[in-house]
């Protein structure tokens, strides 16, 4: 098994306090435990999340692709008088777990509120019980829904970004691939947070990191089999599922990647950005030394948590403007 790149320091000690309380691998059993500390984790129905009133909070349905309601949540800022930008944010969870109004979204609503942005996040169907495609569907449809009511919602259409954190930033790629290849809404960027890319769960990052961190191949194979079934790592894999696997990465739109050196999406996530170049396409990658996958929701007050998501401000402003 090759050598993994050490934790940074910082970080590590807040992994051994992850690991006190949970010790064990994801596998398929595990499912409903993540799901009911995710659910733990996340702001209660009672709890306010517009900033002290500085914005409204408003629940939407879009139709998905096979009749079912998609749910959405609208934050837009409150005192706003002309249509806002608008980040359109599809939630963590290795494809199995997560919600719409997780834990993300304080920090996200404080990022928003820098820029003067409105947020909408989908609450996509989650495997197994809905493999793929329905979950990127689900965000397609949320993401179609949300640009065809853009003046209703006080948005301005041609400042939409799309966004996700780790499984989320797979469908949130996945989601930018079909507005592209289906004529669908014009993205002024896509923001990858430590994004799941590829089924095939073979890179030399996925070895090293085999049993350590935060989300390793055991977990990771949890994940796709779950989205995928049998095909997960076959040959047959459509892009819009694992967004690795797409042949053209040109056309797409302005792309910001980040992936902790210390992770297994780190090979993907690399490659991925390397390949947008190579089609032609805008990109920003950072790969933070000593980072494990989603180390800065685990550990926010560490310094390279700090500085990591402090970049991503400045990406938006360029890309969406203030």
């Amino acid at each position: 098994m090759p050598t993994p790149p050490p934790f940074d320091s910082e970080l590590a000690a807040a992994l051994a306090v992850f690991r006190e309380e949970v010790p064990y691998q994801l596998t398929p059993d595990m499912i409903p435990a993540l799901r009911e500390r995710q659910a733990h984790q996340a702001p209660g129905p009672e709890a306010d999340l517009t900033l002290d009133g500085a914005y409204t909070e408003t629940e939407h349905h879009a139709p998905g692709h096979d009749g079912a309601d998609v749910p959405l949540l609208v934050w837009r800022p409150a005192g706003a008088t002309e249509p806002v930008g608008a980040l359109y944010w599809v939630h963590g969870g290795g494809m199995i777990a997560g919600t719409h109004r997780g834990a993300e979204i304080p920090g996200l609503l404080l990022t928003a509120r820098e820029l003067g942005l409105a947020l909408v996040s989908v609450d996509y169907r989650l495997a197994p019980e809905h493999p793929h495609p329905t979950p990127v569907e689900d965000c397609y449809a949320g993401l179609g829904w949300a640009a065809e009511n853009t003046a209703g919602l006080g948005i301005d259409p041609q400042r939409l970004v799309v966004g996700g954190v780790s499984a989320g930033g797979g469908l949130a790629a996945a989601t930018a691939l079909l507005a592209r290849d289906r004529g669908g809404p014009a993205l002024r960027g896509q923001l990858l947070v430590c994004p799941m890319l590829d089924d095939r769960n073979d890179s030399v990052s996925a070895e090293q990191m085999a049993g350590a961190g935060v989300w390793d191949k055991v977990a990771n194979a949890t994940g796709w089999g779950a989205l995928l079934g049998e095909a997960a790592g076959g040959p047959d894999v459509s892009p819009y599922a694992a967004p690795a696997r797409a042949q053209d990465l040109s056309g797409l739109p302005p792309a910001f990647l980040d992936v902790g050196s210390a992770e297994t999406f780190r090979d993907e996530v690399v490659d991925y950005a390397s390949r947008i170049w190579k089609a032609g396409g805008s990109a920003e990658l950072h790969v933070w030394p000593g980072g494990f996958h989603g180390f800065d929701g685990l550990a926010p007050r560490a310094a390279l948590s700090r500085s990591a998501t402090a970049q991503r401000l400045p990406w938006l402003r360029r890309t969406i403007g203030a």
